[in-house]
């Protein structure tokens, strides 16, 4: 028999929940303040939270300076581009994995999900050799073929677990209704999935824009996405904290507008086939 909570354990667990939540959205808060700063007062010690003139002055440094928008075009393609491409390859194969799995299938999926523990600068070099061979260093196209293959085999082992929860029962009545396999992933395993298939969609875009490894080593201007963008404020005059947080705020301020507004999908799809 479960315990009843008393007030004061409530309170408890609320005021520190609430601590934790505040240490995580701190940097952030810190970021958005420092976006505002004069870089005088940015660079200031001790640092200065609240007492300061606010300043419109770094984002349009930002914007009119630095080419922003042609940088969030660029992760819009890219993380777009890997996210769709990832789902065209890993639906049918979680399919597969699902429902006409193996006595190796376990182990194909442990192996594709290993290969996220080996370090990204041991494959770095190979990756650049075959992208200047081929002339495609510095091109959206490779960029995104990159990070499709690198999230790759979360997005499978995402599918699987959730195409696992549908029964098979439905699909085996769709093939008796004459559904061939197109069909049957397209018509009836698809929209049943819908929820999974969102939060993996949500996820991997998420990754693909905050990609940053990737993007430093393998462009320098054409293709340079917003993480490239943001590393370029760190020059040999010095790294200007003011313009680099409004530069960081307006790369993620994307992310979090989607997070906010798809979050009860996120959190529906996260969750999907955890209770029966």
């Amino acid at each position: 028999m479960a315990r009843a909570v008393t007030p004061t354990k409530k309170a408890m667990n609320t005021a520190a929940a609430w601590a934790v939540a505040f240490i995580i959205f701190f940097p952030i808060l810190w970021t958005f303040l420092t976006s505002f700063k004069p870089e005088q007062v940015a660079v200031a010690s001790p640092p200065v939270f609240l007492g300061f003139e606010w300043t419109w002055q770094n984002y349009q440094d930002v914007i009119q300076q630095r080419g922003y928008f042609s940088y969030f075009w660029n992760s819009v393609v890219i993380a777009l581009g890997s996210t769709v491409l990832g789902m065209i390859i890993a639906i049918p194969a979680a399919w597969a994995m699902a429902f006409v799995h193996g006595p190796r299938t376990k182990d194909l999926l442990m192996w594709m999900l290993s290969t996220k523990m080996m370090p990204a600068a041991g494959v770095l070099v190979p990756i650049y050799l075959m992208g200047k061979g081929l002339g495609i260093i510095d091109t959206k196209f490779l960029l995104t073929i990159v990070l499709m293959l690198m999230n790759l085999p979360i997005i499978v082992w995402m599918l699987y677990t959730y195409f696992r929860e549908i029964p098979v029962d439905i699909l085996e009545a769709a093939r008796m209704d004459g559904a061939n396999l197109k069909n049957e992933i397209l018509y009836v395993l698809t929209p049943m999935a819908v929820p999974g298939i969102a939060s993996t969609l949500l996820l991997n875009v998420i990754l693909a824009w905050n990609e940053a490894f990737w993007t430093l080593n393998l462009t320098t201007f054409q293709a340079a996405p917003l993480t490239k963008f943001i590393a370029g404020f760190s020059s040999p005059q010095g790294l200007f904290y003011a313009k680099l947080s409004a530069a960081s705020v307006m790369a993620i301020l994307p992310i979090m507008v989607i997070g906010w507004f798809s979050q009860k999908q996120l959190v529906r799809g996260l969750t999907f086939g955890a209770v029966k």
